[in-house]
């Protein structure tokens, strides 16, 4: 079976094109590659497939086996993977994913995309379709008590649920002892991706993420998506302009349109690719 690892800005996934290749247990498979030590390594397995409602259709599995619903690094990779492959000559291309369609304009240069904008669709504050149990509907600078920290949290879905936390020294927080107590928090059924967020100015935002299943990764486009969504609604940053968030993989542009239509702009690279048995 032959696999093409990929990543946007750090946000590594290891990526199977389903137009050739039969991946019957993808749980099990995503458990054994992620792994760093004993696998390929990565923060999960991606599947390229097709669909009937789209151009192509996305899967994704996190490193402990689950499936996501969307990941918004792994979006823009696969538009790189599909033109760079020759799968499509178009660079405008819709992609099925279990959150809804997603639209991806191509930056081709050379013959080679460089960077993948994507609609990721609108950002959704009720709390009941996040998951996120509350007696308000919308969950925004609550006080949350995770162990010996209290933060305020602002939850949003962008077709996957996020907890973002705007907070100081980010650098050293240890995200190892605290993100667990986030993401198996009673008040969020289904997990949490948490990001905790330095506010520079109002066009730039520094964050760290725990992902739900993975760990901490380098970077999660639907987290970046988030946190601009919630530094909108909370004031800190503008609507209709692009702000750039610094993830430790690197820097993605996130826009937070007025009716609630998140952009994202970000580079894809492919890393390396080989055959496992």
């Amino acid at each position: 079976m032959k696999f093409t690892k990929m990543h946007g800005i750090g946000n590594d996934y290891i990526y199977f094109n389903c137009f050739e290749e039969t991946v019957d247990n993808p749980e099990e498979l995503s458990i054994r590659l992620s792994d760093r030590h004993f696998g390929v390594g990565g923060d999960g397995i991606v599947l390229i497939m097709p669909s009937d409602k789209a151009d192509f259709r996305m899967r994704m599995f996190n490193a402990d086996g689950s499936e996501g619903k969307m990941c918004g690094n792994a979006t823009r990779c696969i538009g790189k993977f599909v033109y760079d492959k020759g799968l499509t000559d178009k660079t405008r291309i819709t992609l099925e994913t279990l959150s809804g369609i997603k639209i991806l304009d191509l930056d081709v240069k050379d013959g080679k995309v460089e960077k993948v904008t994507v609609d990721m669709g609108k950002a959704n504050f009720k709390a009941g379709e996040i998951p996120v149990i509350s007696g308000s509907n919308e969950v925004v600078e609550q006080e949350l008590t995770v162990g010996d920290r209290t933060d305020k949290i602002t939850c949003v879905s962008m077709g996957n649920p996020h907890c973002v936390i705007f907070t100081q020294g980010i650098d050293s927080l240890e995200l190892e002892k605290i993100g667990p107590g986030y993401e198996n928090h009673p008040m969020f059924p289904e997990r949490i991706n948490t990001e905790f967020v330095e506010f520079i100015d109002p066009h730039t935002l520094k964050m760290r993420v725990w992902e739900r299943g993975s760990g901490e990764t380098l970077a999660c486009g639907t987290g970046a998506c988030a946190t601009v969504s919630a530094a909108v609604k909370t004031g800190r940053c503008p609507a209709d302009e692009f702000v750039t968030v610094k993830l430790i993989g690197g820097n993605l542009e996130i826009m937070y349109k007025t009716d609630g239509t998140v952009i994202m702009k970000g580079p894809a690279a492919f890393s390396f690719e080989g055959e496992i048995k």
